[in-house]
């Protein structure tokens, strides 16, 4: 059963919720691709709510494994992590779980996150994430191409750029303003790489509040900038002559009594000076034991491979992960130790990515590494980008997949991924990956037209 409050617990969260003008609740979970789906109750509601009064169809949603025939699944409103909408502060938004027959549905990504978390537990250990959120803010042109809102932020490299960062100050303040009264401690935020990028980065919490928060930033931009006529998008790679969108994982493992982080310790410690504890080689080991596969999760679509390139169409080079190697500060591995040690960060992962099934599986593949003991090699500081293959193959660095059906294919030939997901979850990704490539293979594009057209 999927736990939930006592009667007198959710009286007392009700009656806070109306003293705060709430008059409705939406109870969300989300699809297999991380888009929020769920149902909106009265407030005087929410009792029945709480028990599972909300019915679903699964076969009508991507990834829920239903048939028409099959009876519906129910949704649970988590009500330890409930949200008040700072721009509709009418509706409290609840991340829900789904359940069938009063069991818990594992076909929702959210369940699965918490199973392996109970593994974990199971270990001493919680998870600790950040997510970095990165987003462009564009305008849709009349002929339906984006482009940057203001006109001047036109520069080559427009990192950190003040005077664009101020053309966006309205949008900008209402995502920090809301960021911190949420209390989720915004502490910094920043023009990004790419014109009309920009980057919020604030706490790292445990790994399910972490995954609610993303999954709710994400709305959150969307809403803010439809109200000035703009866009906002993650989509990994908009523009094939600027910097993608990441959604960089920061992870750790806690001891679950003391809440000390395991992963950290003096870099005079640690034998290659990162900062990083045995444990934390041994889940990075589990990473990238699994790293092709877990590509598949972390770089979900067509288009997050047209990020994770070395170069592409662009005059320097992208700082993409598309080697399945570890380093220190050196962007140019897959996973890193930043400055100052104490966790690893998996930068494969996009503004695409489903936050609660990617997580599951990293937790899961580093939770392997520690059971196994493994060990993940010297960490690489060179710049990978400048490698010969030769000099790659005799440090066995591996590329990543370099396209959608690539990464379907090392996620089906892992076994770790059925063990973890379970064959109907594992099933259903894959089905709706593999469909998804296939009508992009199928699809002929404007390039293709305008290349070939005149040509043969």
């Amino acid at each position: 059963m999927i736990e939930t409050k006592s009667d007198a617990q959710i009286t007392e969260i009700q009656n806070d919720l109306i003293s705060r003008g709430v008059k409705y609740c939406m109870g969300t979970y989300v699809d297999i691709h991380g888009i929020p789906k769920g149902k909106v109750v009265p407030i005087s509601h929410l009792h029945h709510m709480a028990h599972g009064s909300e019915l679903y169809t699964g076969y009508a949603l991507d990834g829920l494994g239903q048939a028409p025939n099959d009876d519906e699944i129910a949704s649970v409103p988590d009500l330890d992590h409930i949200i008040q909408l700072p721009w509709q502060p009418e509706v409290a938004w609840m991340p829900a779980d789904n359940t069938l027959y009063g069991e818990p549905y594992e076909l929702n990504t959210r369940v699965l996150l918490k199973k392996v978390l109970k593994q974990a537990n199971a270990m001493g250990f919680g998870m600790n994430l950040g997510i970095e959120a990165e987003v462009y803010l564009l305008k849709k042109n009349a002929d339906g191409t984006l482009s940057a809102p203001d006109p001047d932020d036109k520069l080559k490299k427009p990192c950190y750029d003040i005077r664009s960062f101020l053309s966006n100050f309205g949008w900008l303040d209402r995502m920090a303003t809301s960021i911190n009264d949420l209390g989720w401690g915004l502490y910094s935020f920043d023009h990004e790489d790419a014109n009309g990028q920009f980057e919020f980065d604030f706490n790292y919490a445990d790994a399910i509040t972490s995954c609610d928060r993303f999954t709710f930033l994400k709305m959150m931009a969307k809403e803010y900038a439809k109200q000035d006529g703009l866009l906002a998008t993650f989509m990994p790679k908009p523009f094939a002559n600027k910097t993608g969108t990441g959604a960089h994982f920061n992870m750790s493992l806690y001891d679950l009594e003391t809440g000390k982080n395991l992963f950290q310790c003096k870099p005079s410690e640690d034998p290659h000076g990162l900062g990083l504890t045995r444990l934390g080689y041994q889940f990075i080991a589990g990473i990238l034991k699994h790293g092709p596969a877990l590509c598949a999760v972390f770089a979900p679509t067509v288009n997050s491979y047209k990020r994770l390139v070395r170069q592409g169409d662009m005059p320097y080079f992208t700082w993409a992960p598309v080697f399945n190697s570890f380093g220190s500060n050196n962007r140019t591995n897959s996973v890193r130790v930043p400055m100052g040690g104490g966790r690893c960060e998996s930068r494969n992962a996009d503004g695409a990515v489903n936050p609660y099934l990617a997580a599951a599986l990293a937790l899961a593949a580093g939770l392997e590494g520690i059971r196994e003991n493994l060990d993940p090699g010297l960490p690489q500081e060179s710049n990978l980008y400048e490698l010969t293959e030769a000099q790659r193959e005799e440090l066995g660095i591996q590329f990543l997949p370099r396209t959608l059906q690539e990464a379907i294919q090392a996620f089906d030939s892992d076994p770790f991924v059925e063990q973890v997901l379970g064959k109907e979850l594992k099933a259903e990704f894959i089905r709706y990956k593999q469909d998804e490539w296939n009508q992009y293979h199928l699809h002929v594009s404007q390039w293709e037209i305008e290349r070939y057209s005149h040509l043969f």
